[in-house]
C-alpha cells in the first residue's frame, strides 16, 4: 500500500524563498492580523469556530487583489512557518486537553466504538481516494482529517510525510468546508432521529472533524450534549500520535537504507512525543487550572496561525483539477462517518 506519495516535495520552505533573503517577520505579522481577525469574527458569531475562521481568511488573503502579491512574495517565508512549525506546536499543546482518566471514564464499550469509527472512517476514506485517483498524499491526508481531528491533523501527518503543499491545503479545505457544513446539518437531525442529548452529545464527538466544530455543534443541544462531545471527540484526538507513528514507520520503510548525508523520517516526530508527555502532565492532575486555561487559549491561537498560513496557499483554480473527485470523497466520507458513529452511538448507550 503506497501510504507516502514519491513526488518532488516542495512544502513550506521553497528554495527560491530562500535565496531571496527575506526573512518571516512579514508573513508571521500577516498570520497574526488573521488570527486577530479570526477571534473578532467568532466573537461576533459564536457558531463560527475561530480555526475555521483563520482558514477561510487565509484562503480570502491569497485571492484578494492588494495582499495577493504579498502572500505571494515576502510574505510566503513567514507564512510557511506558521503553516509548518506553528502547528506542531499547537498540537503539543492539544496534548494539555486530554488525560488518561478521561478517556477511560468513557467505558469500555465506548473506546471500542470510537476506534471502530476511526479505523472505519480512515480506511474506506484512504481506500476510497485512492480508488477515484486523487492524486498523492491527498487520499491519506483526507482521511486523517476526517477520522480523527480535522485541520490539526491534517498538519500532523503531512509533517511526517512531507506532502506537498497542494495536497495539505486541499485536504484542509475539504475537511474545513464538511466540518463546517456539520454545524449546520447535524442540530436539524438531533430529534429527528431521537436522539438524546447526551446520545448526540457523543454522535457529534464521534463524527465532526475539529474541536472546535465540535463544540459549535454540540452546545447546540445543552451543557450535557457538550460534556459527552468533547470528551468522545478528545478519545479520537488521543489517537492522533499512534497513527502519526504508524505513518513514520512507514515512510522509513518506504526509504529503505539512506544515501550516505540522507535524512530518514524520524521513528516517532518529535511533535508526538511532545503531545504524549503533555497528556501525561494533565493526568497527573497536578497542573493548575490558570495554566491549562492558558494553554489552550496558547494552543487555538497557534493552531489558527497554522491554518491562516496553510489557507494562504490555497489557489482555488487549481483545485477545479481534482474538484469533483474531491467533493465526491468529502461528501461520502462525511456521510460515512456520521452514520458509522450514529450506530456506535445506537448500540452503545
Amino acid at each position: 500500500m503506497a501510504l507516502i506519495g514519491s513526488r518532488e516535495r516542495t512544502l513550506w520552505a521553497p528554495p527560491r524563498e530562500r535565496a531571496t533573503g527575506t526573512g518571516p517577520t512579514a508573513g508571521l505579522a500577516l498570520a497574526a492580523l488573521g488570527v486577530g481577525t479570526a477571534w473578532a469574527v467568532h466573537r461576533l458569531v459564536p457558531a463560527v469556530p475561530m480555526l475555521t475562521a483563520a482558514v477561510v481568511l487565509g484562503i480570502a488573503a491569497a485571492h484578494t487583489p492588494r495582499l495577493r502579491t504579498r502572500v505571494r512574495g515576502g510574505c510566503r517565508p513567514g507564512l510557511s512557518l506558521a503553516g509548518k512549525r506553528l502547528m506542531r506546536l499547537g498540537i503539543v499543546l492539544l496534548g494539555l486537553k486530554l488525560s488518561a482518566g478521561d478517556v477511560l471514564g468513557l467505558g469500555w464499550a465506548t473506546v471500542a466504538m470510537v476506534l471502530a469509527v476511526v479505523a472505519a472512517t480512515f480506511c474506506g476514506t484512504w481506500w476510497l481516494g485512492r480508488r477515484i485517483g486523487l492524486p498523492g498524499d491527498q487520499p491519506l491526508l483526507i482521511a486523517t482529517g476526517y477520522s480523527i481531528c480535522g485541520a490539526s491533523a491534517i498538519g500532523a501527518v503531512s509533517a511526517v510525510t512531507d506532502s506537498e503543499e497542494e495536497d495539505v491545503v486541499t485536504s484542509v479545505a475539504l475537511v474545513t468546508l464538511c466540518g463546517t457544513l456539520a454545524i449546520a446539518v447535524l442540530p436539524l437531525l438531533h430529534h429527528p432521529l431521537g436522539l438524546s442529548d447526551a446520545q448526540f452529545g457523543r454522535w457529534v464527538g464521534a463524527g465532526v472533524h475539529d474541536v472546535g466544530q465540535v463544540v459549535a455543534t454540540a452546545q447546540t443541544a445543552g451543557p450535557d450534549a457538550l460534556g459527552e462531545a468533547v470528551l468522545v471527540k478528545l478519545m479520537r484526538v488521543a489517537l492522533l500520535a499512534p497513527l502519526v507513528a504508524g505513518i513514520a514507520v512507514t515512510a522509513r520503510r518506504r526509504t529503505g537504507t539512506p544515501s550516505p548525508g540522507a535524512r530518514r523520517p524520524p521513528l516517532v516526530p518529535l511533535f508526538v512525543v511532545g503531545f504524549l508527555v503533555m497528556v501525561a502532565a494533565r493526568t497527573t492532575g497536578l497542573l493548575p487550572q490558570t495554566l491549562l486555561d492558558s494553554a489552550r487559549t496558547a494552543q487555538e491561537l497557534l493552531l489558527a496561525a497554522a491554518l491562516f498560513g496553510l489557507g494562504t496557499a490555497v489557489h482555488l483554480p487549481s483545485l477545479t483539477r481534482t474538484g469533483l473527485r474531491v467533493a465526491a470523497l468529502g461528501l461520502t466520507s462525511w456521510l460515512v462517518i456520521a452514520a458509522a458513529s450514529y450506530a456506535g452511538v445506537l448500540l452503545t448507550t
